[in-house]
């Protein structure tokens, strides 16, 4: 061989030995529960797939499929269980019925805000337990990005007591859906892409959906003018649901890979969202001026936070597990709510008196 072929050959080899070390490209669909369109909630799986793609050099590729396609919001987990789907994109609390320990993990009434959640998750075993619950579903989960305190609902008509609930027809899901019910609402859980026709023709008089920066695309403020405050989520977070026997079957890189794109696009997701809600709420109240922004009165809020600890407190003595994850959560916040105060509540109060 000349020197000629020599090089050729040693230049091949080199690039052979810089080529990542996969034998060929995977390819993974993702289902959402939310339209493509409905950003930022569908955005973090659209990142998702940009991010392994780039960092694997187009050798782990992840379509995704919005509900428009799939036309199956409510059934992701069961997708991604059987493997038609090898991801998911979803709220925990949707599969409330299979398992209501599943409910905790999106958020609960009158529960830790997104700073103390996203702690317990991470570091105060929340991880653990939420894997613990999702093992006989044969799915990994993973946070898939929180909204923050969501607002209390879109409703027709101002709620000035408990027997205004009486008889209202709500959509509004999981454990809240559960507590209103017990306050006299005829409470309905509606896919996402039927929400502003339902409430458009009185199918429901009231309902709950995120916050301004959702809420503004779906236009229920142009029907309903009572937006209340949040009480019922104080910290959603979205899921990634990943079929074990296909995360199983990734080389280990292509894994690390996934679940440090999975925690950044989750991070992200909130930073969206509170950017969207506040130029969302400037427009809306500035060509809106009818927009009546409530709080519900505190006789209200006190059947509330009754019924929350009735409906917890029943799944509790019924179920271990629901138990395990209820007590970790309300011992972390106990801990966590004391910082919360000191340091963003108070913050906040002496803010407002000099900033006025």
């Amino acid at each position: 061989m000349n020197m000629k072929g020599r090089m050729a050959l040693i230049l091949v080899c080199c690039l052979m030995a810089a080529a990542p070390a996969f034998a060929k490209t995977v390819k993974w669909n993702l289902a959402m529960t939310w339209n493509s369109t409905l950003t930022p909630l569908a955005t973090p799986p659209v990142k998702l797939a940009k991010l392994v793609s780039d960092m694997t050099g187009g050798q782990f590729v992840i379509r995704v499929e919005g509900a428009e396609k799939h036309k199956a919001p409510l059934e992701i987990l069961d997708m991604t269980k059987g493997g038609q789907y090898e991801m998911g994109h979803t709220a925990s609390y949707y599969w409330k019925g299979k398992d209501a320990t599943t409910a905790i993990f999106t958020t609960v009434p009158f529960g830790m805000n997104m700073a103390e959640q996203e702690a317990w998750l991470f570091y105060g075993g929340g991880m653990e337990l939420m894997q613990k619950c999702y093992d006989k579903f044969g799915v990994y989960a993973f946070p898939g990005g929180n909204t923050g305190v969501q607002m209390g609902g879109w409703f027709r008509k101002e709620i000035k007591s408990v027997d205004d609930l009486k008889g209202l027809k709500m959509r509004i899901p999981s454990v809240a859906g559960e507590v209103f019910a017990k306050l006299g609402v005829n409470v309905t859980n509606i896919a996402p892409g039927e929400l502003y026709t339902s409430l458009d023709r009185g199918t429901i008089d009231a309902l709950e959906w995120v916050g301004p920066g959702m809420d503004i695309k779906m236009g229920f403020h142009k029907i309903a003018p009572y937006y209340y405050a949040g009480w019922h989520e104080p910290a959603s977070d979205m899921q990634f649901l990943i079929n074990k026997k296909a995360f199983d079957s990734l080389p280990p890189e292509f894994q690390a890979i996934l679940k440090t794109a999975i925690q950044a696009v989750s991070a992200d997701m909130f930073y969206d969202n509170f950017a969207q809600s506040a130029e969302a709420w400037s427009k809306m109240k500035t060509e809106f001026p009818n927009i009546k922004v409530m709080t519900f009165p505190e006789p209200v809020l006190q059947a509330m936070k009754k019924a929350t600890d009735e409906v917890l407190n029943d799944y509790a003595a019924k179920d271990p597990l629901f138990k395990e994850v209820l007590e970790s959560q309300k011992a972390f916040m106990a801990k966590g709510r004391e910082w919360t105060k000191m340091s963003e509540l108070y913050y906040l109060q002496q803010s407002e008196k000099v900033n006025k």
